[in-house]
């Protein structure tokens, strides 16, 4: 049938809106957040509950049309050109079970509104950085929180998983099933979720902020910031961003136009505590901007500080065995001529000891993942930047593999060997053989993709 779907289809299937290229809403609901890409599929449904996402993944399968899904659009990088895109973000449905700390979230549902709702009674998501983000994609990807060294990835406390597949059956996994562990990191190639039970933890406040250098002490935080992260307890997660402010005026002026290290941090304790342990951060010298204090947790977007409008980006990641002063001497070597933002997160901790068997996130010994984020321009296309393969190549003595969920943009990459690179080989090999098992026509590619085993 080709990859078309100018077959007839009964729009009364749906509750959701339908929507074919020309039709009025068409731009507006395959907009996205990532403004590199756009998908432009030969049908849009909008779904609204689950079986809308059943009914188009069935008129898919009939037709052989291939599928993409998008709550947010923030992971895109594989764009559909025809096909049938199903839009999720019409389910926000979240349910709080506050005795049981569980909550149980629709396909769109984003972070943020997540942490409003558990906030409520006291508890919160293992959420990451941006409020925007949607929970499920996120999960589906592994989950690095913004407390991960504590708690593990936000993928080891999912436990229960809705999955439409490519038959159109509606599943409901549960750990032990043997798609369970293969939904959770391997981004959307076994199905579409229409949603997720995953679990809260008690936590009101958090100890936060960022701590922020001028130029002429980057290079001395980031040598500070490797040292005590050897220091500091599973509590506490940090990251260091280094990067050039655009000269703005979304920017703060003390911050616009400069280049700086940005440390940020997250830390579950009191803020006694807290001040003790950054106390070796701020000796570092003056800090442009110092704002770290004990703040509730619907706050904790504000440690990051994310954009929170679209525009284009593309990244790449390392995942380290270790940090050393060749390291960072290697990536400050790598970085200092091209425009970038360059991210390294501590690692370790909870990171390292897993959740339910079989949970397709491996290189879990990593204690570190350094991400490099680009700004293409609006002729780049899919192209690799040549800035991504620079940056690898020199933390190449360090690098155990890479993490999947922080590799944004560059679709022309997105091939087979890059999605092998973030798995073992026998995870792969098993990840392969369900996909052979479950999506053997492999419909769900609109991803890094996981080929049909032969």
């Amino acid at each position: 049938m080709g990859n078309t779907a100018e077959q007839i289809i009964d729009t009364t299937a749906f509750t959701g809106p339908v929507f074919r290229p020309g039709d009025t809403g068409y731009d507006a609901e395959i907009a996205g957040f990532q403004a590199a890409y756009t998908h432009r599929p030969a049908l849009v449904v909008g779904a609204v509950h689950a079986e809308d996402v059943r009914s188009a993944v069935e008129y898919a399968a009939r037709h052989g049309l291939p599928v993409a899904v998008q709550a947010t659009g923030h992971g895109l990088s594989v764009a559909a050109a025809g096909g049938v895109l199903i839009s999720t973000r019409r389910m926000t449905d979240i349910r709080i079970d506050p005795e049981a700390r569980i909550a149980r979230v629709a396909a769109g549902v984003r972070a943020g509104a997540l942490v409003e709702a558990a906030a409520q009674y006291g508890l919160a998501p293992l959420n990451g950085s941006s409020p925007s983000v949607g929970v499920v994609g996120y999960s589906l990807g592994g989950g690095l929180g913004l407390l991960a060294r504590q708690f593990g990835y936000a993928g080891d406390h999912v436990r229960i998983i809705e999955l439409v597949t490519a038959d159109g059956r509606v599943r409901m996994l549960t750990p032990g099933d043997e798609l369970f562990g293969a939904v959770l990191g391997s981004g959307g190639n076994f199905g579409v979720v229409t949603a997720l039970e995953l679990e809260l933890v008690p936590i009101a406040t958090v100890y936060g902020g960022q701590v922020v250098f001028d130029a002429p002490l980057v290079e001395q935080a980031l040598e500070a910031w490797k040292d005590w992260t050897a220091t500091v307890p599973e509590e506490l997660t940090s990251t260091v961003t280094v990067l050039t402010f655009p000269p703005i005026p979304q920017v703060p002026e003390p911050l616009r136009g400069r280049y700086v290290a940005s440390i940020r941090i997250a830390y579950n304790g009191s803020a006694e505590e807290g001040e003790r342990l950054v106390a070796p951060l701020r000796a570092v010298g003056d800090r442009l901007k110092d704002d770290l204090r004990v703040m509730p947790y619907t706050e904790s977007h504000t440690i990051h500080s994310d954009p929170d409008h679209p525009h284009a980006y593309a990244a790449t990641n390392a995942l380290l065995g270790e940090f050393t002063g060749e390291t960072l001497s290697a990536l400050l070597t790598a970085t200092e001529p091209i425009q970038a933002v360059v991210d390294i997160r501590h690692l370790g901790g909870a990171l390292r000891r897993g959740g339910p068997a079989g949970i397709a996130v491996d290189n879990r010994d990593a204690e570190y993942v350094v991400r490099v984020i680009t700004m293409p321009g609006p002729d780049a296309g899919d192209a690799v930047p040549a800035e991504h393969a620079v940056v690898r190549a020199a933390l190449a003595p360090w690098t155990v593999g890479h993490s999947l969920n922080f590799l944004y943009g560059a679709g022309a990459a997105a091939d087979e060997a890059q999605t092998r690179g973030g798995y073992t080989p026998d995870t792969y090999a098993r990840l392969s053989a369900l996909k052979a098992k479950y999506d053997p026509r492999n419909m769900f590619r609109f991803n890094r993709n996981i080929e049909p085993a032969d």
